[in-house]
């Protein structure tokens, strides 16, 4: 299979990168980024035959057969469905969009287009949170409480490699996007009540550096969710599952119970990092001709409730 991959010097499409070493059979064709000197440099050293600053140049190519769009927020809809009218699957990286109703475009082209669309919501495949999901699955676990902190310190515009960043972060329809399609994945369905609250805009960057968030599903289960650009400490995001028979700490791909005993994950999937194993569904359906889990219609609930969360904090405001 040979693949495109947009964004290819960012932190998350060099993640991609990375994880696609790792996998039989996929060949990475055509990269694409707007620094053209960054990107050549990556393209020679990788032996990827083609780049370009324009991603439909790529599309154009008929030998590609699928592309993952690691580029900035506002581009992902608009740039999904290109991907998909050009005859191509597409991986888009969260949010697949910054509004509801360009969320809503997306799942109608790829229902009229029949291909594979998915949204990289990698907290479905790290295997931390496949470990509880396959235990609430089978009745062991019944979630009580999903209590989240998401910390970064991004007083400036950088990326997670600490690099400058040509667009500005997003803390609900980025940061907060991930929890929530997780915590409505984890409870079986979309969050019946929640609140949501946020400091200031910093008087540069234009966006809140603080936020709270608080959802219900309707078991009765609960979502904490705090959300800040201003922790100056350790960063990353660190899930507590309070369960009715244990509590569980993840780290994106580390697990361990809430005394700190780790939990082995050795069986729990092919490979122990969760963009790979993301990547790896997306072939998987594109071969099999099937939905693959994290497709953009199952993860338009999230969206749905991205934007229920964003209207309450507007209301708020006035």
């Amino acid at each position: 299979m040979k693949i495109c991959i947009a964004g290819a010097t960012g932190a998350f499409g060099t993640k991609h990168l990375e994880a696609i070493d790792a996998i039989d059979e996929i060949d990475v064709v055509s990269v694409v980024d707007v620094e053209p000197d960054r990107l050549a440099t990556v393209a020679k050293a990788r032996g990827i035959e083609h780049w370009s600053s324009d991603l439909e140049e790529s599309l154009a190519r008929s030998e590609i057969d699928a592309v993952i769009l690691a580029t900035p927020t506002q581009m992902h809809a608009a740039q999904a469905i290109k991907c998909l009218e050009a005859g191509k699957h597409v991986l888009v990286e969260i949010p697949m969009a910054d509004t509801l109703a360009d969320a809503e475009r997306l799942v109608q082209t790829q229902q009229a287009t029949g291909l594979v669309a998915m949204a990289g919501h990698v907290r479905r495949f790290n295997p931390s949170h496949q470990w509880i999901h396959n235990r609430i699955e089978t009745g062991e676990l019944t979630l009580q409480h999903l209590d989240v902190q998401t910390f970064f310190f991004r007083r400036s515009n950088l990326n997670a490699l600490g690099e400058a960043r040509s667009w500005t972060d997003h803390l609900l329809w980025h940061h907060a996007c991930h929890t929530i399609d997780l915590f409505q994945y984890q409870t079986g369905a979309p969050a019946a009540d929640m609140h949501a609250l946020q400091g200031p805009p910093h008087p540069e960057l234009g966006i809140a550096m603080d936020m709270s968030i608080g959802l219900k599903a309707p078991t009765g289960a609960l979502c904490s969710l705090t959300l800040s650009f201003n922790n100056d400490g350790p960063l990353g995001t660190f899930f507590r599952y309070v369960c009715d028979n244990g509590t569980y700490i993840a780290s994106y791909d580390d697990l361990e119970d809430g005394k700190g005993e780790a939990i082995d994950l050795s069986g729990i999937a092919d490979s122990l990092n969760g963009v790979e194993l993301e990547d790896r569904e997306f072939f998987a359906a594109i071969r099999d001709g099937r939905e693959p889990n994290g497709s953009v219609s199952q993860c338009l609930p999230a969206m749905v409730t991205l934007d229920r969360l964003e209207r309450c904090l507007n209301e708020a405001a006035e």
